[in-house]
């Protein structure tokens, strides 16, 4: 029984644990969608701008909870050791409640302290109060501040998204554009070493001279430094990508694209410009939540000179005695009619309304409103200036934008005439009509030109991004699979 036991066991969890190797394999394999997914979920600045958004709605319910009834409990027992004595004045001839004429040696005008006669030395309480806000004028201007608080927060954690995913994007592209260049540098690796065969080759049979052979050696020699040092360099445009995703560094990290499905529509500003609105650029709507909350904070300061109303209910149970373990005692005399009674706590209750009226604050308020009017001006002075800001990220970025697509025609021209010039040299060179020179310049002319295009290419997906954060065209809620922080 027991090998068939294991073997049940072995088939079991072992597609378990292969199914859960794949899927840890897959999550280091990211497509752009995937990785500024992954990065809206972890990064530590969009977790942060979630967690403010989160605290700004109990924030909204703390506000909300001040016009809730305000309960409160409280049980309370006291010893006096000493009681405090009353003391009252004689005047002779009038009235008192108490009959002072018979103390001897008395006499008109003299103070008598006498003992306590309404209060025993232990007493206690337990009761509730109960306060319920009627009309706050403060308090309504204050719920809509929260709720413009709130919106404020949701746009600040818009704003991190829509930055979070700019700096992915880049760098990915980052990344795969360099991949495509190492591709280029194993081509180009393979080209001159079977170059460099055939002409040794050749040099054997006494067809070419050695020095054309060292001469192929040293350029397939540097291309090989060349793609060792870039490899280096990959790993930080890797360890960059890790960092604005907030991947784990010591994990491997893998980014699937074809470049060639990437297109850069020269005429894309035109295409942004229909039914452009400053409105649309995050920091505009930033901005105009700071202004209604400061406007809403002006109304606040007016409104604390109004009267407001609450009331109120005080009810409970007191009791008196001449010790403290008295107090727990469950039977007194009821007074009024001689009898004992079933327990000697006896009741008490209080309620009504308290109209609060503010009168003069030494002139505070007054200054505070103009302190925020002041504020305000600041902010309303923000917008033009905000706008000049937006008007020149457009152009600056639109003009880029047409430079870089310039330039990427130009240069993936160039690569195409430096791969046909080198593929002819090549041939004219093994038929015997070219010389080892022109065929080393053709190669070396070729690198230069695909590293220019690639450049070039990485340059005008750059300003292509930047275009789209200056049209307020980034949008993170297609990418945002995130779950709340907890």
């Amino acid at each position: 029984m027991k090998p068939l036991y294991y073997l049940l066991v072995f088939s079991l969890v072992v597609p378990l644990w292969v199914e859960a190797q794949t899927q840890q394999d897959e999550k280091s394999v990211f497509t752009l969608d995937e990785a500024i997914s992954y990065a809206l979920t972890n990064q530590v600045a969009v977790k942060n701008a979630r967690i403010d958004a989160q605290i700004s709605e109990s924030k909204v319910r703390e506000t909300t909870g001040i016009g809730l009834p305000q309960i409160n409990g409280s049980v309370a027992l006291q010893h006096n050791p000493k009681l405090p004595r009353f003391y009252s004045r004689y005047t002779e001839g009038q009235p008192s409640i108490i009959d002072l004429s018979s103390i001897p040696g008395i006499k008109s005008g003299d103070v008598v302290a006498f003992q306590n006669v309404f209060q025993l030395p232990s007493n206690g309480t337990a009761g509730v109060t109960i306060n319920q806000l009627l009309f706050s004028r403060s308090y309504l201007v204050g719920l809509k501040a929260a709720d413009t608080y709130k919106d404020l927060a949701y746009k600040t954690e818009e704003q991190t998204q829509i930055q979070v995913v700019e700096m992915v994007t880049k760098a990915y592209y980052a990344v795969l554009v360099n991949n495509e260049r190492i591709t280029l540098f194993d081509n180009n690796i393979a080209r001159v070493d079977t170059l460099l065969r055939n002409t040794a080759a050749l040099n054997k049979n006494g067809f070419a001279e050695s020095i054309d052979v060292d001469r192929i050696q040293v350029t397939l020699n540097n291309l090989k430094t060349e793609r060792l040092n870039f490899l280096n360099s990959q790993s930080l445009s890797l360890g960059l990508l890790k960092f604005q995703m907030n991947y784990p560094m010591e994990k491997e990290l893998t980014v699937v694209g074809d470049l060639k499905d990437l297109t850069v529509n020269a005429n894309l500003f035109n295409e942004y410009q229909e039914g452009w609105d400053y409105k649309n650029r995050i920091e505009y709507k930033l901005l105009d939540t700071q202004r209604k909350l400061q406007e809403l904070d002006i109304k606040n300061k007016y409104s604390t000179s109004l009267p407001s109303l609450s009331g109120y209910l005080n009810a409970g149970y007191g009791t008196q005695s001449p010790t403290i373990g008295g107090l727990f005692k469950t039977e007194s005399k009821i007074a009024s009619t001689s009898e004992f009674g079933p327990d000697k706590w006896y009741p008490y209750m209080a309620y009504g309304i308290t109209l609060n009226i503010p009168l003069f604050s030494g002139l505070q308020r007054t200054y505070q409103i103009q302190q925020s009017k002041l504020a305000l001006l600041k902010l309303q002075n923000n917008y033009s200036s905000l706008k000049q800001s937006i008007d020149l990220s457009i152009e600056q970025n639109t003009v880029t934008f047409k430079n870089s697509v310039e330039t990427l025609k130009s240069q993936q021209e160039n690569m195409g005439l430096a791969d046909r010039v080198a593929r002819v040299t090549k041939i004219k060179y093994e038929q015997g009509v070219g010389s080892n020179i022109e065929v080393t310049d053709a190669e070396n002319s070729l690198k230069q030109a695909q590293i220019n295009y690639y450049n070039a290419l990485y340059d005008a997906i750059v300003s292509k991004i930047d275009l789209d954060k200056a049209y307020a065209k980034i949008d993170p809620s297609k990418y945002a699979t995130a779950q709340p922080a907890k």
